[in-house]
């Protein structure tokens, strides 16, 4: 059997009871070494053999999850963003082994606890967008981030901290403005985490003025201003289906 877990935005306290019962019961862990949080191999029983997939191949790593009897394939945050679990799963088909999923929390949750931020704001953004810049890995027609900046919502990019210059020019060609605040957080929820707060104009100037430029989430949109408005689902006025507003 083949777990995948995600492993939470990095703080080893983040992983899910679940996810950590798995890690504590596995005999085989292959962990992505180049985001997860090493601290939480420490759950892992003494006779657990560990692979790092950072230093493995797709076929490696289906090799190393047919050793054991119970294996916990680790990854970064939750799994279902950016961790190629699709051609992992679809193997494991082909060779009749079984697997489930157990989801973790997103790094994009952990970066806006790290601002005290909330994404879908009334009257400011309804929607969150998650996307990345292309790079060596291309994006599909039409989801470019200047495409895709036309909605002006909130937005979360992954996996482009080292190309600011490049993020922050398809930004402007969207409807955000140079004014339109921006945030870089570094590590989301790791002892080292930074949150440092700009704007789209100064965007590539702060990355380089912070030394931030990989590990690190690209947060965009007006839901990191001051502007909302009250949420209709505790005004006194409004009635639900659990109480009567009051005029």
């Amino acid at each position: 059997m083949v777990h995948f877990v995600g492993a939470g935005p990095g703080a080893p306290d983040l992983i899910t009871l679940r996810g950590a019962e798995l890690l504590r019961q596995a005999d085989v862990v292959i962990y992505a070494g180049s985001l997860v949080n090493p601290a939480l191999l420490e759950l892992c029983g003494a006779d657990c053999a560990i692979y790092n997939s950072a230093q493995m191949t797709l076929e490696q790593i289906l090799e190393a999850m047919q050793t054991g009897e119970n294996i916990v394939r680790l990854h970064t945050g939750d799994p279902c963003l950016y961790g190629a679990i699709r051609e992992q799963m679809d193997a494991l088909d082909k060779l009749g082994i079984p697997y489930d999923v157990t989801p973790g929390v997103s790094s994009f949750c952990g970066a806006a606890a790290a601002l005290g931020a909330e994404y879908t704001l009334p009257g400011v953004s309804q929607s969150v967008i998650l996307t990345r810049m292309a790079g060596r890995t291309a994006v599909p027609e039409g989801e470019s981030v200047a495409a895709l900046a036309t909605h002006g919502a909130s937005m979360v990019i992954f996996l482009s901290a080292g190309m600011l210059e490049e993020l922050q020019a398809e930004l402007l060609q969207g409807a955000y403005t140079p004014d339109t605040p921006a945030a870089l957080v570094y590590r989301a929820t790791w002892p080292e985490e930074r949150a440092v707060r700009c704007t789209v104009g100064t965007l590539a100037r702060t990355g380089r003025d912070h030394q931030i430029s990989k590990t690190a989430l690209v947060l965009v949109g007006d839901f990191l201003g001051r502007d909302y408005r009250r949420s209709k689902l505790y005004d006194p006025s409004f009635t639900t289906g659990f109480r009567e507003g009051q005029p």
